[in-house]
């Protein structure tokens, strides 16, 4: 490697019998691809191994019927038929030289059950730990806890059989029967399995040995690796688990059991938290004493981005492995990059948890910065390898934004001329500008990437303060002509809840205008802000102004705070946030055009003193340039981004990938569908 600074990273070490080539750990996440769409989930997979992280563990794989996520769709070892499909991945991971893992799990009380029809399982008699499914789970007998281990017991060995390097046992997040059973939220049992920690700790500690019964039996040279997942601590959880408690007491109980400890933060909301809440590394505070307790290898997690921190935290004893799971979702050559001393060519993650998301829908993954993630076998799209041309041209952007630096950066790399033009004096768009909004500096990143791309091309010229009209954009020298001019914040009350434009005696004000203000100049006053777009912009302004001295009311006419940041994992942070601000929070309250408040529920009119009003709500489409040039017949014309559908940064980039990609391609983008082979049906008569 060029840069011997980071050759630590790059050591092979051993856990148990097997070596893993590197400290790149990709630590497992659900893709959304699950047991049913399995050429999706292999190539996402594969891609990162051939990116250079040295293990790749999959998601969690549901052991038996009785653990059947529903609407989450995670892996499967059920039986033997779903071998062929594990040995496909493991195949896949192994093509490039790295270890093959898998997290075999039971959700215990996570788990519904909704496609199988059989009741959830636990230590307790208690409801299932998802609130918006009415049903509990039934208390597991003896017989039923020697069932359970003999499933996890049968399911190890099909992994071991279907040729994976490591073996999971899963405790953690709360998603887990074995966690189920630490808890004592969750296991109010009094036999030998509740109680005291040891009680708690026994079924724990004994799924453990059957694994490593399972990793150790064959021939020689045919042993695998058993890692433990855990979560050492669950901040802010009524009686939950403590680094410095009973996190600390399983760890020390079972120090040397394991060949790993993967150990992280619960629940999923602490552990992936968003980048407006937590910084790099947040994780560590709470998982950096596990060394000291245990002499086997450690991984953490804590979305890693920087390589000098992470040889920090190997030089320190901190961490063995860098365990990652956005991070490489974002880049999945980050290994790789780093090896090769490219590091200002990392595509870092920006912790906004859109793939997080998408999880809540039960759908494949998107990410902000790498809009190939789940593409690479629907539509054969690489993060890093240039598309094939049919011959190379010239194009014309028209933005800066993230649609058009995407499309620039994707036609660039195939070796096309391309020339940018942007009437702002810096570039970015709506990323530069929502980027100065208090939590959202990461989002930067998403500019800064393609801008460092862009300017180490010769292929590239870039004009900022340079409007174009339609005629000086029809008659400009180029094969193609891209309109990215993005969108504009509404002021007329149109939003997610209210379709219909309205006047209002209220002053209002648009996220573009706070962001373009210099608040500081302006007298200290009441102001509303008034969120009929859910997401992050209105509780973020909320918070720049009252950072700057205005007493503020936040209101929605939803029943929930900032409502769809629930699928973002922030949403309660967001909520503490305001309160620690004193901002006054209004949810099932609407503003009329008489300028007064409603609440919903009852139909009374609130009175929440305000002289202005932000309203966050619907965006109109900046895309008269591009209706003006469509009339002239102008030949060769695309558009990208919220010019063509106002939506989240994730959707601006994919959309400018995806109209580079057709230029490049000469025709629509086709895409592979998942067809599930039919067998001889067989109906009951």
């Amino acid at each position: 490697m060029k840069n011997s600074r980071y050759s630590i990273l790059f050591e092979p070490l051993k856990i148990g019998p097997v070596t893993a080539p590197n400290r790149f750990y990709a630590a497992p996440h659900a893709t959304g691809h699950g047991w049913n769409q399995p050429h999706g989930a292999i190539a996402l997979r594969a891609m990162k191994a051939e990116g250079g992280w040295g293990t790749v563990v999959v998601q969690m794989t549901e052991i038996a019927p009785d653990s059947d996520m529903a609407s989450h769709p995670m892996e499967r070892i059920w039986d033997d038929t779903d071998l062929p499909r594990h040995a496909a991945q493991v195949e896949a991971i192994k093509q490039h030289g790295s270890l093959a893992a898998i997290e075999l799990a039971h959700g215990g009380m996570r788990a519904r059950n909704i496609t199988t029809g059989i009741s959830a399982i636990g230590p307790s008699a208690l409801p299932v730990l998802r609130p918006e499914v009415p049903t509990q789970a039934r208390e597991m007998s003896t017989a039923d806890i020697k069932a359970f281990r003999e499933s996890h017991k049968k399911a190890a060995y099909r992994a071991k059989q279907a040729g994976y390097d490591i073996l999971y046992v899963y405790a953690a997040h709360d998603l887990s029967l074995l966690s189920n059973f630490l808890s004592i939220r969750t296991n109010q049992r009094t036999d030998e399995y509740g109680g005291s920690l040891n009680n708690r700790l026994r079924l724990f500690k004994e799924v453990l040995e059957d694994t490593l019964e399972v990793a150790r039996s064959g021939a020689a040279g045919n042993e695998c690796a058993v890692a433990v997942r855990f979560s050492v601590a669950e901040p802010g959880i009524a009686n939950g688990l403590t680094h410095d408690g009973e996190g600390r007491d399983v760890i020390e109980a079972l120090a040397e059991l394991p060949d790993l400890w993967d150990v992280n933060i619960s629940g999923w909301s602490n552990d992936s938290a968003t980048a407006r809440f937590s910084e790099e590394g947040h994780q560590q505070p709470y998982t950096e004493f596990v060394k000291s307790v245990t002499t086997k290898p450690v991984v953490g997690v804590g979305r890693f981005t920087s390589p000098d921190l992470m040889v920090s935290l190997i030089k320190t004893g901190k961490l063995d492995f860098i365990g990652a799971a956005r991070p490489s979702i974002a880049d999945p050559f980050l290994p790789n990059k780093i090896q090769q001393d490219r590091i200002e060519d990392i595509r870092e993650c920006i912790g906004c948890n859109i793939c997080v998301s998408m999880d809540s829908y039960g759908l494949p993954i998107r990410c902000t910065q790498n809009p190939t993630i789940s593409e690479e076998w629907r539509r054969g799209w690489h993060p890093e390898a240039p598309a094939i041309s049919r011959k190379l041209q010239s194009h014309l952007i028209i933005g800066a934004g993230p649609a058009g630096l995407e499309c620039a950066v994707t036609l660039s790399r195939a070796g096309h001329k391309v020339t940018i033009a942007d009437a702002a004096s810096e570039a970015g768009g709506r990323v530069t500008r929502e980027a100065r909004l208090p939590g959202l500096n990461s989002f930067t990143r998403v500019r800064d990437y393609r801008m460092q791309q862009l300017s180490s091309n010769v292929n590239v010229d870039i004009y900022l303060e340079s409007e174009m009209n339609a005629e000086e954009v029809a008659e400009f020298d180029s094969d193609t002509k891209i309109i990215a001019t993005g969108a504009t914040w509404r002021k007329d009350l149109v939003g997610s809840t209210n379709l219909a434009a309205s006047d209002t005696k209220t002053q209002i004000f648009s996220p573009d205008d706070i962001m373009a203000l210099a608040l500081q100049d302006i007298p200290a006053c009441n102001i509303a802000v008034y969120d009929d777009d859910h997401f992050y912009i209105a509780s973020s302004i909320a918070e720049l102004l009252a950072n700057v001295g205005h007493t503020v009311t936040y209101i929605t006419p939803m029943p929930t705070i900032a409502t769809w940041t629930d699928h973002t994992l922030d949403q309660q942070r967001i909520i503490d946030r305001m309160a620690s601000l004193n901002i006054s929070m209004h949810p099932n309250t609407v503003h009329k055009p008489d300028g007064k408040f409603y609440c919903t529920l009852s139909g009374k009119c609130i009175r929440i003193d305000h002289s202005e009003m932000v309203f966050v709500g619907a965006r109109i489409p900046v895309d008269d340039l591009y209706s003006a040039l469509l009339k002239s017949n102008t030949r060769h014309l695309y558009r990208a981004g919220d010019c063509v559908s106002p939506g989240i940064i994730q959707a601006a980039v994919l959309s400018g990938h995806s109209v580079a990609k057709e230029i490049l391609n000469g025709k629509k983008i086709t895409t592979q569908r998942e067809q599930i082979a039919l067998q001889q049906p067989v109906y009951p008569s």
